[in-house]
């Protein structure tokens, strides 16, 4: 084998700095570590696009059922309108045999009567047509002729008492 040459000067001052060892034992250690640095990061990058993945996967589930409640709820919303519509109302208004409202009168805080009231009754002959009135109501309801309406009782300001204010 042959022998090192001798080193001189600087370079046997560094020569001295360094470990007379063996080189190769220390980097094992070292290629260890970047292998399971790379490991690790490949791993974790695995299990980031798999959490990414079903993420998306639910997303696109929530969206998906978030376009099905939004079409439920235009449809819902198409039924009340309907429903809401002043000639539905008054259909099924009449099917029920509601009648349209008479006069109103008023009540002051005083205790006085303002207006008077005309009753729904003597509207509702006229108002319901025979085929939706309720069959006992159909034979014992004429049509009132305008000298008889006036001779009908109806709710007038007397069947509401009057309070005068006599305490102020």
């Amino acid at each position: 084998m042959p022998r090192k040459p001798a080193l001189r000067g600087r370079a046997a001052r560094l020569a001295r700095l360094l470990p007379a060892g063996s080189a190769h034992a220390a980097r094992t250690p070292f290629v260890l570590l970047v292998v399971l640095l790379l490991g690790g990061g490949l791993i974790c990058l695995l299990v980031l696009n798999s959490a990414l993945s079903e993420g998306s996967f639910k997303l696109n589930d929530l969206q998906s059922d978030t376009k099905n409640l939004t079409d439920e709820e235009q449809a819902l919303q198409r039924d009340v309108d309907a429903y809401s519509a002043p000639d539905a109302l008054v259909r099924r208004a009449r099917e029920l045999g509601m009648v349209p409202g008479g006069d109103p009168a008023f009540l002051t805080p005083d205790g006085t009567v303002k207006g008077v009231p005309s009753s729904a009754a003597l509207r509702s002959s006229a108002a319901v047509p025979v085929a939706l009135r309720p069959p006992e109501t159909v034979a014992s309801v004429t049509t009132p002729v305008p000298s008889q309406a006036a001779s009908l009782p109806s709710a007038a300001p007397s069947a509401v008492p009057s309070a005068t204010n006599t305490g102020r």
